[in-house]
């Protein structure tokens, strides 16, 4: 879960809980097609544990490991999913061993590591053979992630607001690159879509206040005037009312040869 140190688990939950939890669900019926029940799964960059509470519903606690570099993090999983086996780690470097899991799944994760490839690859290695490897990211390249539309508008008033269009895995294609540098084969591509209601703009506006993430960094880095410079375009744009984000993420899976 890089790029979220000093955050708590409580505004991560609140800012981008609202649409990995829903995810969550789509991402894990990808990740677990034709694995063998009785198989152990792996979550890789867990967080605070959204995809981790959806991989127990389906295949019971002791069946499920995790692992998520940010302590925080890994301290809200473990009170979230009593009896999963929850360890401190980087996706680079995952303490398993070889072929231990039926399938190993990343779920908004691969364009936060430090070394995509490297990422993939340990997820590969601790994978048994003829196992599944998946990982999914937001569309942010193609305006499709839930902060699309907000980058949108930041971009329009500050031509120095960079977005997430740029990270790995972001664009049609980039994860199966990935995943066939890390020796993955069979790779295919799919997109899963999530739909998330706000009841009012405050609703949907208030967690980027927290800090959280790129879109949250970057509304701490404004001064008073920029943010209410800002949140007034965003509130012009998207109204008062309630309103509906569906946002797209991409997804590769590939077979452990």
């Amino acid at each position: 879960m890089g790029s979220f140190g000093g955050v708590s688990a409580e505004a991560y939950a609140r800012f981008m809980g609202r649409f990995s939890t829903p995810l969550a669900r789509e991402f894990a019926t990808v990740g677990l097609d034709g694995v063998d029940p009785g198989a152990r799964v792996l979550d890789v960059g867990c967080g605070p544990g959204m995809l981790t509470r959806e991989l127990v519903s389906r295949r019971g606690a002791p069946a499920v490991s995790a692992v998520d570099p940010e302590p925080v993090f890994v301290t809200a999983a473990v009170e979230a999913c009593p009896g999963v086996d929850v360890r401190a780690a980087a996706a680079e470097d995952l303490p398993f061993g070889d072929a231990e899991f039926g399938a190993a799944l990343a779920q908004l994760v691969v364009h936060f590591m430090q070394d995509p490839v490297r990422g993939v690859t340990e997820m590969a290695r601790v994978t048994a053979e003829g196992g599944r490897v998946s990982a999914c990211v937001w569309d942010h390249a193609g305006g499709g992630g839930p902060l699309s539309d907000f980058w949108r508008l930041a971009h329009r008033l500050d031509d120095g607001a960079r977005g997430e269009a740029s990270l790995s895995g972001a664009a049609e294609g980039q994860l199966v690159d990935i995943f066939e540098r890390a020796g993955l084969r069979a790779v295919t591509q799919t997109i899963v879509e999530t739909t998330v209601v706000f009841g009012g703009f405050d609703e949907w506006w208030e967690p980027f206040l927290l800090g959280v993430g790129p879109a949250g960094r970057y509304v701490a880095s404004l001064d008073d005037a920029r943010v209410s410079r800002l949140e007034h375009a965003l509130r012009d744009e998207l109204g008062e009312g309630a309103f509906a984000v569906t946002a797209r993420a991409w997804t590769a899976v590939g077979t452990r040869g």
